[in-house]
């Protein structure tokens, strides 16, 4: 008798980690809702990396701000969910991201 049938969402969820860039961006692109929560990952995206420091865009300089301060946080909940997580985070205002 065969295998019971895979929830759709487990599926796709499946293809796209597999179709996932293998870079430090995407990574944490992928788990960065989760990471910070979804008010701030709809004011915030991260947009670039660069020698171990992900830049994150944020909808105005206030979050930029705001997200600076709770940096260290972040990055431990990054490196929680992350096999190796960013170095350091760095936020820019960036409207109309």
């Amino acid at each position: 008798m065969g295998r019971p049938p895979k929830r759709i969402g487990e599926a796709v969820g499946r293809v796209r980690e597999a179709s996932a860039p293998q870079t430090m961006l995407g990574s944490v692109q992928a788990v960065w809702a989760q990471c910070v929560g979804e008010q701030i990952a709809g004011v915030s995206e991260p947009t670039a990396e660069r020698q171990g420091q992900i830049t994150v865009s944020c909808e105005s300089a206030v979050w930029a701000q705001e997200l600076d301060l709770m940096s260290d946080q972040i990055l431990v909940r990054l490196r929680e969910r992350m096999d190796r997580g960013p170095e350091s985070l760095r936020f820019r205002s960036h409207p109309g991201r």
